[in-house]
């Protein structure tokens, strides 16, 4: 008999052994969006072209982790393809909404594109990122959203 639940396959195997428990990871809630948790924080992970579709998608998603009070939020560009304007009002919208909270949110980004439209626009300064997601959940330990 094969039980699932959203994070593991479980097979009975009747008399003969045991449960057999397969970790997988958890399904994209969109195809642009993964969301999971790590250390205590909630990374949303963003996949391949943000634009102002995928944006539309994402949106109700970004909205309910960072509404909460006090979130603890990483946002993970390292999967973003392509990344225009419809993006930086993502992040924007997750900075504002997690900061009025009480929480604190860090950035992982490391496409050099994407890291350019940052400096550009003066994002980098406000959410300063990271190039990989241990160096931004070491630098909330040091540092305030």
């Amino acid at each position: 008999m094969l039980k699932f639940t959203p994070s593991r396959v479980t097979c009975r195997a009747g008399t003969v052994g045991g449960d057999v428990v397969v970790q997988q990871e958890p399904t994209p809630l969109t195809r642009h969006l993964r969301i999971h948790q790590d250390r205590g924080f909630t990374v949303l992970e963003l996949r391949g072209e943000i634009d102002i579709a995928a944006a539309t998608q994402i949106v109700p998603y970004l909205d309910r982790v960072t509404g909460r009070p006090e979130a603890r939020v990483v946002l993970d560009l390292r999967q973003v393809e392509f990344f225009d304007c419809s993006g930086l009002r993502l992040l924007f919208r997750a900075r504002h909404r997690v900061l009025d909270r009480g929480g604190s949110v860090h950035l992982v980004c490391t496409h050099p594109l994407t890291l350019r439209i940052l400096r550009i626009t003066g994002l980098a300064q406000l959410l300063p990122p990271r190039p990989t997601l241990d160096a931004a959940l070491e630098q909330t330990e040091t540092t305030p959203g």
